[in-house]
């Protein structure tokens, strides 16, 4: 049965089938854990399934198959979204930790200057999270520091922010 042993693969159990030498769920959906498949089956149906792993060839429908979990997973927690809304929400928290850390940045730099502005301004180049620097020509030149955090904020304004979708998405 299933080419497992005596023991129908998870698919076969659910649909309660008989469980073929060649059943193509039987390598990816193993009888021990049912609900991976339940959770596919829910999201996707069976014969859908089916349809894309027959499609592929065989040495790429174990990775098909977990993204189809992961997919499913995503989409019964969040059904509107799916993974989108997990990746919206990741993008989200990479961008406010990248502001956090420009920000961090930009204040060790104040307080470095205050204790000795001048060898400190020779010394000090702050490296920003997307790859660009800034060099502050003056103690008193923080106004360019100042556009470049709000140039910075508006640029990671692309993303999905809904703070509804942030509580629920990992609850």
């Amino acid at each position: 049965m299933g080419g497992t042993g005596s023991s129908p693969c998870a698919s076969c159990k659910l649909l309660r089938r008989r469980c073929a030498k060649d059943c193509i769920f039987a390598p990816y959906f193993p009888p021990d854990d049912p609900q991976r498949f339940a959770l596919v089956h829910k999201v996707f149906g069976a014969s859908n399934v089916s349809k894309m792993l027959q499609e592929l060839p065989v040495e790429q429908r174990a990775d098909a198959v977990s993204s189809l979990v992961y997919e499913a997973n995503a989409r019964v927690r969040d059904p509107v979204y799916g993974c989108v809304g997990a990746i919206s929400f990741l993008q989200n928290q990479v961008s406010q930790l990248q502001m956090q850390l420009a920000m961090a940045q930009a204040e060790i730099l104040s307080i470095q200057m205050h204790q000795d502005p001048t060898t400190t301004l020779l010394q000090n180049q702050i490296e920003f999270p997307d790859d660009k620097s800034l060099l502050l020509a003056t103690s008193n030149s923080f106004s360019n520091l100042q556009q470049y955090l709000n140039d910075f904020a508006a640029s990671t304004g692309n993303v999905i922010q809904d703070p509804l979708k942030r509580e629920s998405l990992w609850t």
